[in-house]
């Protein structure tokens, strides 16, 4: 597993997948740390961490946005993803914007240029997410209150009118939440930290609202109970043992064998954007076998000479003889996989107790209350995973009945 800085610096715009997916994305070193992630996770909310583990809150917003100091020459910029190619795109004028952009994003990035300008950078690059420019902010009534609202992708985020932090909302020309610092030479060989503070190390502006992502329990609510830590080191205990069930060796085939994997991931996504919990394990292996075959099926019928249906039906009986090799081994590991989520569950109920603003989804008739999109937990090497209620916030990510911030 490699170091979170490594893995930013090598892949900047690579996204981290689902904690239980790393049993199948590292095999044995993915389910130990899987496991080993919740345990420090459990401790943090018990009292008891000992700094040995950092968590951020993953934000909902877009675009992703950038802004330093380039080495090479001392200027400022703002960028989007395009600041890690090999030729970096920064924008470190106003003409710089209007040459390469157009249309809500041009306008976003000009004001983002004009106001993060006035936060006092003056070497490294942050990122963050792009949350609103003056523009998206509304007055929306939801339960009778006020609120202004805001809604870069799929969460409606919620600031009570007649609150402090909306009065800071309603003062500012943009708004955004940093979450990674980058430092080095040259830009497109930064190495990237999830840092703490970062608000802290800029100038405070009145019409830049900005929040970093370091996980805070600002309601008091977020501790666990002693029940509530055993109910949790219960089902971890169990993950343990059953990951004594499992051979190292079936779960690095896994790893090691990029058609399977991605067939287990992609098939395990369709309970997913169903809304439904994963079934029995019995169920789960049958219904995986099935789902294979008849997604080869589907490509070797859309071939049209016979070598290349033959080619087709050679990669299907491959992958799904792996599967029927090893039936009860893939039992096995959706048990761990199903105990890893369960705890993961009471972890991220407890933590979404901790929010400061409120959270909804937008369908044609209302709105209705949802949580934070997840959470990232990073250890003192800088292991990372992603911590997400994929029920309902990747349900949602998926639903077309869920209204995204681009719909009207």
């Amino acid at each position: 597993m490699k170091k979170l800085s490594t893995f930013i610096a090598e892949s900047k715009n690579t996204h981290m997948e689902h904690l239980e997916d790393m049993i199948f994305n590292d095999g044995v070193d993915g389910a130990r740390l899987a496991i080993t992630s919740l345990q420090n996770l459990r401790d943090m909310l018990a009292g008891n961490s000992k700094g040995k583990v950092n968590v951020t809150v993953k934000w909902d917003g877009a675009p992703a946005i950038f802004a330093g100091v380039d080495p090479a020459d001392g200027k400022f910029f703002v960028a989007k993803k395009g600041i890690f190619n090999v030729n970096p795109q920064l924008f470190k004028s106003q003409a710089d914007i209007n040459k390469s952009l157009s249309g809500d994003l041009a306008v976003k990035f000009r004001v983002a240029l004009r106001e993060f300008a006035k936060l006092g950078i003056k070497k490294g690059v942050y990122q963050g997410d792009l949350m609103f420019t003056k523009g998206d902010l509304k007055v929306t009534t939801i339960g009778g209150e006020k609120y202004y609202t805001f809604q870069p992708n799929t969460i409606v985020y919620a600031v009570p009118v007649n609150s402090s932090l909306g009065a800071k909302i309603k003062r500012a020309s943009i708004g955004v939440v940093w979450h990674t610092t980058y430092t080095g030479r040259q830009i497109n060989q930064m190495k990237a930290s999830f840092g703490k503070g970062i608000v802290s190390k800029m100038r405070q502006s009145n019409s830049v609202w900005m929040d970093d992502a370091t996980y805070r329990d600002v309601s008091g609510n977020a501790t666990f109970t002693a029940k509530e830590t055993e109910a949790v080191t219960t089902l971890l205990s169990q993950a343990g043992k059953q990951f004594h069930s499992v051979q190292s060796k079936v779960l690095n085939v896994i790893r090691d064998d990029d058609e399977l994997k991605q067939k287990i991931k992609t098939f395990n996504n369709t309970y997913v954007r169903a809304g439904v919990p994963f079934p029995d394990v019995d169920t789960h292996v049958k219904e995986l076998f099935q789902y294979i075959m008849d997604w080869y099926q589907k490509e070797i019928d859309k071939k049209k000479t016979e070598k290349s249906k033959q080619d087709w039906t050679a990669k299907r009986d491959r992958v799904a003889s792996l599967v029927f090799a090893n039936v009860n081994q893939l039992k096995e590991i959706f048990r761990l996989m199903n105990l890893i989520v369960q705890a993961k569950q009471l972890i991220i109920d407890k933590m979404n107790k901790a929010s400061s603003l409120g959270t909804f989804l937008r369908y044609a008739n209302g709105f209705e209350v949802t949580n934070q999109e997840g959470y990232v937990a990073i250890d003192k090497i800088g292991n990372a995973v992603k911590i997400v209620d994929r029920l309902e916030f990747s349900k949602a990510n998926f639903s077309p009945e869920v209204l995204k911030g681009w719909q009207k």
